[in-house]
């Protein structure tokens, strides 16, 4: 199992418009942050978790051409505006794009792209074939994977997490329940995000982050989701010796699950 990031930055991306802070100014190709997402790949099975607002760049970037399937872990503008870029993989492949949701992530989906929904022709051009399909807590198996749907806090919300064999991804998360916290024992790996060095209401800060880490003991551990504040060189010279600063394009292997 493979796993690319396609993008690492919050909401605004990294540079942010208009910013003219050092990090946003920086020519360092480690600061340069799309939305966050990443792509799972096991054998030719690829599993995309979010179709951030960067999915095209994203993809371009990477030469992806193909998506068998999509998992949301909440409705939020920046993990979920990329939809439409979905239309050019069914075109091309013959394909439908099923995806995988909470119930709620699932109505706002049809409520803002209420075209692609309503199985009626669009103006001026194709829309995404999708299946949405929604989830619960119950374990899925897809592509040779077992996936676990977590509950996990974002500000007031409760959105998803996902646990995929022996690697959990955490976005956008403010607190863990102590049932996810449960199923999170044990990792090889751990993604979660750390926004900045400041507390927020609606995510955890760096110190944050280390500290889930620490109670949690994954082998490994990657930072995502990260603002304008970190430098990548600068504050992934400060991190313990199993934790790094996930950066654009990274793909970490995490052994074969096929």
């Amino acid at each position: 199992m493979n796993i690319l990031f396609l993008g690492t930055g919050t909401s605004t991306g990294v540079p942010s418009l208009c910013c003219t802070c050092p990090v946003c100014q920086s020519d360092h190709w480690k600061n340069k942050r799309l939305r966050s997402s990443i792509l799972i790949r096991n054998g030719e099975y690829h599993l995309l978790i979010d179709t951030s607002s960067d999915l095209r760049q994203q993809c371009l970037a990477n030469k992806i051409a193909r998506l068998d399937a999509v998992l949301y872990t909440h409705h939020h503008a920046d993990h979920v505006n990329g939809i439409d870029e979905l239309r050019c993989f069914n075109y091309f492949n013959k394909t439908r794009t099923p995806l995988y949701a909470s119930a709620e992530t699932l109505a706002q989906l049809k409520s803002s792209f209420q075209y692609i929904f309503s199985n009626g022709k669009a103006e001026g051009g194709g829309v995404s074939q999708v299946d949405p399909i929604e989830i619960n807590g119950e374990a899925l198996e897809l592509g040779g994977l077992t996936i676990l749907p977590l509950d996990v806090e974002h500000g007031r919300m409760m959105i998803k997490s996902f646990r995929v064999q022996n690697v959990a991804y955490l976005t956008d998360c403010s607190g863990i329940p102590d049932k996810t916290r449960e199923a999170l024992q044990g990792l090889d790996v751990l993604i979660i995000n750390a926004l900045g060095f400041n507390a927020h209401p609606t995510h955890f800060c760096l110190s944050q982050s280390l500290e889930v880490i620490e109670q949690l003991k994954p082998k490994r551990s990657y930072l995502t989701h990260i603002n304008h504040q970190f430098d990548h060189e600068t504050v992934n010279a400060t991190l313990p010796e199993n934790v790094e600063l996930a950066y654009d394009g990274m793909e970490i292997n995490c052994g074969n699950s096929i």
